[in-house]
């Protein structure tokens, strides 16, 4: 795939874009100038500007997924891998992300700052990414891997390989946030709850006491940091939410009470609910064991219940999939799955302006206009009517523009 020269100027002619704040289409060109849009109106002069005739096509900001991991193939137990070929998988999964049409992601565990990196320096195609480097847990919690019966320490080899960080105690804790920011993450992620896909602790198990969240928190925030938390019940959302964690991933299990806890504290909700459907539908195919189909069947027989919650409360949603141990190629299915409890305009501001707010990039990721990144797909028809054309594969994105650069499609 060839990246188009970023100082081109580009005219996208003819064509409805979507404005995701108030949720409606109207008749606009957009002009691009290397990686920025300069100018969305009607009728726009194309000077010596590349003119794309879109004929009625869609313009939309380019979608962001805040809760993947790119390092961890569900049809392959990583642990067993070499850090070579994860990478090599991780490449070819970043570049199917990207023919998706998500421009941005967030990974929460696995990725590292050499693979932001080597997307950056264009060694191969994907995504804008923010890493999360190796999530903190807790001995026992979500991020101990090791199963009841295995006595080694909990800091042993098997936990570094899956790509996690057993801490305990505020020293601790302090000294693995430490090490994280010292690898270049862009976030910190903690386990504040038990997990599906963990051997040995319960869903509702909540983890970390308060003094140790505190403590990462702080380390965090002094250096330019957010946490973000993994919390399935309503207890752990309001702990974390309580000790200033920024951003609740799962959240399945939320109530009123806590919903508008967060709200009060403008904590961000990542739901991420297509993953629980696809591990339960491939759970043989990607070995998932009986207690953990089990957990899964819990987690996913609350629906989208905490969508309508948030939703009522003013919590802010962005979309997550966390397809962890589950096929990447549903990815997109996660906005219909949304749909089904909310607006489709929701979802599409979920997708977009949402999670540029969760990735600090609100004034300059998630909407087309002015001043914005050129992160742009070019969508066969009206997705505000029809949010399947978001879905296969990429198939209805005629273009998609990364920072200006044509990754896919041409118009001419």
């Amino acid at each position: 795939m060839q990246a188009e020269d970023r100082t081109a100027r580009i005219l996208l002619r003819g064509g409805a874009v979507l404005d995701v704040d108030a949720g409606a289409l109207r008749r606009a060109d957009v002009l691009v100038e290397g990686r920025s849009i300069v100018a969305v109106a009607p009728g726009l002069a194309p000077g010596s500007a590349r003119v794309v005739e879109l004929k009625g096509r869609t313009v939309m900001p380019g979608l962001i997924d805040c809760h993947v991991h790119v390092c961890a193939d569900g049809m392959v137990p990583y642990p067993t891998l070499f850090p070579s070929l994860v990478t090599a998988r991780a490449s070819q999964l970043l570049k199917e992300t990207l023919m998706r049409g998500f421009t941005t992601i967030r990974d929460m565990g696995g990725a590292d700052a050499g693979l932001r990196r080597a997307v950056e320096d264009g060694l191969f195609p994907g995504p804008r990414m923010f890493i999360s480097g190796r999530p903190l847990s807790q001995t026992g919690g979500h991020g101990d891997m090791r199963n009841p019966a295995d006595a080694c320490p909990a800091c042993s080899l098997r936990a570094e390989a899956n790509m996690m960080v057993v801490a305990d105690g505020v020293d601790a804790v302090r000294r693995a946030a430490r090490e994280e920011v010292r690898r270049g993450v862009d976030q910190i992620k903690i386990m504040a709850s038990g997990g599906v896909s963990s051997p040995a602790d319960p869903v509702d198990y909540d983890q970390y006491a308060l003094a140790e969240i505190e403590a990462v928190v702080d380390e965090a925030s002094r250096a330019g940091k957010y946490v973000a938390a993994h919390a399935y019940t309503p207890t752990a959302i309001a702990r974390a939410t309580r000790c200033g964690v920024r951003t609740i991933e799962h959240g399945n299990f939320l109530d009123e009470a806590t919903a508008s806890l967060m709200a009060a504290h403008g904590a961000i909700l990542v739901p991420t609910l297509v993953v629980y459907r696809r591990v339960v539908q491939h759970a043989a195919e990607v070995g998932i064991s009986a207690f953990h189909l089990e957990k899964a069947r819990e987690v996913l027989a609350t629906g989208t219940r905490s969508l309508e919650i948030a939703l009522r409360a003013g919590v802010r949603m962005a979309l997550g999939t966390d397809l962890f141990r589950a096929p990447k190629q549903y990815q997109a299915e996660e906005l219909l799955i949304r749909a089904e409890a909310l607006p489709e305009a929701e979802v599409l501001r979920q997708a977009t302006i949402h999670g540029a707010s969760v990735v600090r990039m609100e004034n300059r990721l998630g909407r087309v206009a002015e001043g914005y990144l050129a992160d742009l797909l070019v969508v066969d028809g009206d997705p505000l009517a029809n949010l399947r054309l978001l879905q296969d594969q990429g198939a209805h994105l005629s273009m998609i523009l990364k920072e200006g650069a044509v990754v896919r499609g041409a118009l001419d």
